[in-house]
């Protein structure tokens, strides 16, 4: 009979591992998060903020193999040719699962660090679709509650006249059929899709989004539904397939994979959902107030029964895509994503945990520029388009006061009053390192530093 890892590591009879899982929230870039962070620890020029790294005790990185038979691995290296060849490109999205081992050789640092001698740590880095993690509110919200949430906030969304005028079309009468089912469950995912697409992050289910294996199965075929016709055969239906899917799909994603993560990050693009406007950006916090709160030490709900003693001792939140903005501007946008998250942790009366906020980007693509005005210069950012021009661009200047944009986002407003923000795309440069240096970063070594600088 086999010894379970996590024993072995308890007893002292293997090397330590950290489990670091990482998802994002509606385009955020989790696979170039993934694929330069590693590229950075093999190759650690760029990581001066790693303590372990800048004083020599971070000896070797190297690639292991696949630690789990069962679960795709990560696609470093093509991931990385994507981002760093002759004709540079982003890479695609996630789609499923993954997971990468790092082994670490470190030397103990300190008086007594030298008869310690070399040891080994592993690092696992498991990457899933954001969309899977906002699966996680669904677990305590019945067929009804989950109805009246998503019908109470549908509205103006894209695709939501589509479906909204659907519902209204249905016969309130006991009447069913497979084919009615599907067509309305097909426009509900259109409208999710079409929804993640404009920015908006609380898009559930989220394997509607992704389904995989799961398309076209009874557990993806159903859709929220108004008080009058959850009484009727289709609502009653409707009711079970729901329940279907917290018990087949969510609860095992989360048994198997979510159980065994030390350090979370949870990747933001804020600056997608302030350019999408106030609606989008309160819904964002209120994504990250539902993340929170799945993390509650000492919480009697499902998921606290799930998992036994909670693991999770670190969430980093980082607001991706800082290249977009002049340096100037960083200290705003963590600022935001700081409110964003502490109004979460208020909400989800959250404790325990270590939390950070943080602004990066994790494959810088754009180089600092000044664009002259007659009122004076403003600082922007210049890069290659993804049509492969070159632009410089001041995406507008984000408030010293989080306030200013999170105030009337909780208020319901329409539009920003006093200021237009926009989003450029930019490609990835072509990159010329020097030897020992990984792809160009912002603060991607802070980041690497509070997640794992603790066991190094």
């Amino acid at each position: 009979m086999g010894i379970r890892s996590d024993v072995m590591e308890g007893l002292g009879l293997s090397d330590p591992v950290i489990r670091i899982g990482v998802t994002g929230l509606s385009r955020a870039g989790k696979t170039v998060f993934i694929t330069s962070l590693v590229a950075n620890l093999l190759e650690r020029g760029r990581m001066s903020s790693l303590r372990a790294a800048a004083d020599g005790r971070l000896k070797a990185v190297w690639l292991q193999p696949q630690p789990d038979d069962t679960i795709p691995r990560f696609d470093f290296e093509r991931h990385l040719a994507a981002l760093t060849g002759p004709d540079p490109h982003w890479p695609d999205g996630t789609r499923h699962v993954s997971q990468l081992r790092l082994s670490l050789r470190l030397q103990g640092g300190g008086m007594f660090g030298g008869l310690r001698g070399a040891r080994n740590l592993h690092v696992d880095i498991v990457d899933y679709p954001g969309e899977w993690l906002l699966d996680l509110r669904l677990m305590e919200r019945d067929f009804a509650q989950w109805s009246t949430e998503v019908l109470d906030r549908i509205a103006g969304r894209p695709g939501a006249d589509r479906f909204l005028t659907a519902l209204q079309a249905l016969p309130r009468d006991e009447g069913f059929t497979e084919p009615q089912a599907q067509q309305l469950a097909d426009i509900y995912t259109a409208h999710l899709n079409a929804a993640r697409d404009a920015g908006w992050s609380d898009c559930t289910p989220g394997r509607f989004l992704i389904p995989g294996e799961l398309a076209g199965s009874p557990a993806l075929t159903f859709a929220p539904l108004p008080p009058d016709l959850q009484a009727t055969r289709l609502g009653r239906e409707f009711r079970r397939r729901f329940d279907a899917y917290k018990s087949r799909v969510i609860r095992p994603f989360f048994r198997d994979h979510f159980a065994r993560i030390d350090r979370q990050v949870v990747l933001v693009d804020i600056l997608g959902a302030i350019h999408q406007g106030p609606q989008a950006v309160e819904d964002m916090r209120r994504a990250m107030a539902d993340i929170l709160s799945a993390f509650r030490p000492g919480r009697a709900g499902w998921l606290g029964q799930l998992l036994g003693t909670r693991r999770v001792e670190r969430i980093l939140f980082a607001a991706t895509k800082a290249d977009h903005l002049h340096h100037t501007q960083h200290n705003r946008l963590t600022a935001i994503l700081s409110a964003m998250l502490r109004e979460a942790r208020d909400r989800a009366d959250f404790q325990g945990a270590r939390t950070e906020a943080m602004a990066i980007a994790a494959l810088r693509a754009t180089t600092e520029d000044m664009i002259a005005q007659p009122d004076g210069d403003l600082p922007a950012v210049r890069g290659c388009l993804l049509d492969g021009r070159q632009a410089a661009f001041f995406p507008g200047e984000l408030p010293t006061d989080p306030a200013v944009l999170l105030h009337p986002a909780r208020q319901g407003a329409q539009a920003w009053l006093d200021a237009d923000y926009a989003i450029m795309n930019f490609a990835p440069a072509p990159l010329t390192t020097r030897p020992g240096d990984g792809p160009p970063h912002i603060r991607l070594d802070r980041a690497a530093e509070f997640l794992i600088g603790d066991r190094l």
